[in-house]
């Protein structure tokens, strides 16, 4: 079928990379057009199959998802990019946010969550794992003993975590609002003071438990 989505898995684990196939076709409207095992080699790959999405791992040889997906998003803006993480990934979970990718799921996939995932990125919307952020709401609730439920954020700020959500990178939030990219880190800094938090994930996680933006 032409109306098939076409996905590419970068992944450096074989038999991960065969379950995560498996699922894809029992969803039917999904296709693997080509499997990578770093980031060079998929950045290889873009320039002979154009996926709709890409499913990318973080940590590998070679060449990481988080440089993968940075060069690979200043070629192809359009490229949809979800990345494969675990729980103990938070620091990478940073950076693949800031490089611009639409999604997180966890490496425990199941089909369910895979479908919202694809379905969502398809869509145009973002998709963070509904575990992922559960699991950083709960660390918050465990570290940050001064959170304070009176937080109120200003409307730029809003704006600019309302983006973030919607998987936007710094870069395509300063083009968005007409501001420059070190105003969006500046603001994203006096955010994560405002709130205690301590990354950007965090903070996402926190304005969802705190109801702070709409969704």
């Amino acid at each position: 079928m032409e109306d098939k989505i076409k996905i590419m898995i970068v992944d450096d684990h074989e038999i991960f990379r065969g379950g995560l196939k498996l699922l894809i076709n029992r969803l039917k409207y999904g296709k693997v057009i080509a499997e990578a095992v770093n980031g060079k080699e998929f950045l290889d790959l873009l320039e002979l199959n154009m996926p709709d999405i890409v499913l990318m791992d973080i940590e590998m040889p070679v060449m990481n998802g988080i440089e993968a997906t940075k060069k690979a998003l200043e070629r192809f803006p359009e490229l949809k990019i979800i990345a494969l993480t675990m729980f103990n990934d938070e620091e990478y979970v940073e950076s693949m946010l800031d490089a611009g990718v639409k999604g997180f799921l966890l490496k425990s996939i199941n089909k369910e969550s895979l479908d919202k995932a694809l379905q969502s990125v398809m869509a145009g919307k973002n998709y963070y794992s509904e575990e992922l952020f559960q699991y950083f709401t709960k660390k918050i609730a465990h570290t940050d003993k001064t959170e304070t439920p009176e937080i109120k954020l200003t409307q730029r700020e809003i704006e600019i975590v309302q983006l973030s959500l919607e998987g936007l990178s710094n870069k395509e939030i300063a083009d968005k609002l007409f501001i420059s990219e070190r105003t969006v880190v500046g603001h994203k800094s006096n955010l994560l003071s405002k709130t205690g938090c301590k990354s950007t994930i965090h903070l996402l996680a926190y304005v969802i438990k705190n109801k702070l933006v709409n969704l």
